[in-house]
């Protein structure tokens, strides 16, 4: 029997602002594409794909990501991944996310920028006319790349401006520290583009002060290495500084053994600013609302707490004042028929 706050998560309005669109492939898609675009997959079968999401780490995962993205040739395909995403999203009471978008997985194979940006763009405005559901998009930069190969990305994009809403840092974090993008950043930054960065998952803290002070990033993606920093815990309270957590990411990669021995329950404690995600949910076994249940299921999460990590989504977008307003109005008038414990 549904517990009474699994139905509560479940018709919770949602934000969600860690979200990998490339990391919402799912098998079946992945083979439709394949046969669409005539490619090969090195997989027999859908069951055989499932076998290979069992990681060690984050390399593992982003080895197989990358190969999935192989599929992805026409704007047609982009748009397809996107809308499907969004139909879960729709499903999952999400009605604002934020997407990272990863352009040099892309261009490197020889997509232009163009087919990329303007799938996820018509998908994108399906979504916010047929299914509710407002979005922005982050071009993000592949962190094992150079920072050169960053910079020509952000001018290729630059004629797009007016979709974008952010610039963001991911792929393989160990060993390519923020500073290493610091002037891409600036750059992006002039053109007023916000930034935020993946640190603090694999990384050390002190990835997530590089971020702060160097890129001047307005969010930090994971974070959750922050706890081992007295000195950084109390600057991302003073400055409220958003952190996007992803729970079953955290767990299928092994930053935290199980989900009963995650911090997020810590951090939000410790008045840190806490949203939860879902990265990229094909890969990890669970969409957004799964994350809420997991942890909620795991740390024992009261009814005010998931309130205030919707309440933390929607205060963390980068939505106008208004919009948030509207959206916490949301939360508040649906939170009214439940417990406030």
């Amino acid at each position: 029997m549904t517990r009474p706050i699994e139905s509560f998560i479940r018709n919770l309005p949602k934000a969600e602002l860690h979200l990998h669109i490339e990391g919402t492939l799912e098998p079946e898609l992945m083979f439709r594409l394949a046969e669409r675009n005539r490619i090969t997959l090195p997989f027999a079968s859908l069951d055989e794909v499932r076998a290979a999401y069992q990681f060690s780490d984050l390399q593992s995962f982003l080895d197989i990501y990358y190969q999935g993205m192989q599929v992805l040739i026409k704007e047609e395909d982009f748009y397809d991944l996107a809308l499907a995403y969004f139909e879960r999203a729709h499903a999952d009471r999400i009605r604002h996310c934020e997407l990272f978008f990863d352009p040099q997985g892309h261009t490197e194979r020889g997509i232009p920028f163009k087919t990329v940006i303007s799938g996820l763009r018509r998908a994108q405005e399906e979504a916010r006319e047929r299914l509710g559901i407002s979005s922005g998009l982050i071009l993000c930069f592949l962190r094992h790349l150079s920072a050169e190969s960053a910079q020509a990305t952000l001018e290729e994009a630059l004629p797009y401006r007016e979709w974008l809403i952010g610039v963001g840092l991911d792929s393989s974090e160990s060993g390519h520290p923020p500073a290493k993008f610091e002037a891409v950043f600036a750059r992006a930054r002039q053109e007023g583009l916000i930034p935020v960065a993946h640190a603090g998952e694999e990384g050390p803290p002190a990835y997530i002060w590089e971020a702060l002070d160097l890129l001047r990033v307005r969010r930090i993606d994971h974070g959750v290495r922050c706890l081992e920093d007295e000195g950084l815990v109390k600057r991302l309270a003073a400055e409220k500084v958003p952190l996007t957590v992803c729970p079953l990411s955290n767990v299928k990669l092994r930053v935290f053994d199980t989900m009963a021995r995650h911090n997020l329950k810590e951090l939000l404690h410790r008045e840190l600013c806490v949203t939860v995600n879902s990265d990229d949910p094909a890969y990890f076994g669970g969409y957004l609302t799964e994350n809420f249940l997991a942890v909620q299921r795991a740390l024992g999460l009261s009814f005010a707490e998931i309130r205030q990590l919707a309440d933390n989504g929607f205060s963390a977008s980068f939505l106008g004042e208004r919009e948030k307003r509207e959206l916490l109005d949301e939360v508040r008038h649906y939170c009214a028929g439940f417990p406030q414990d």
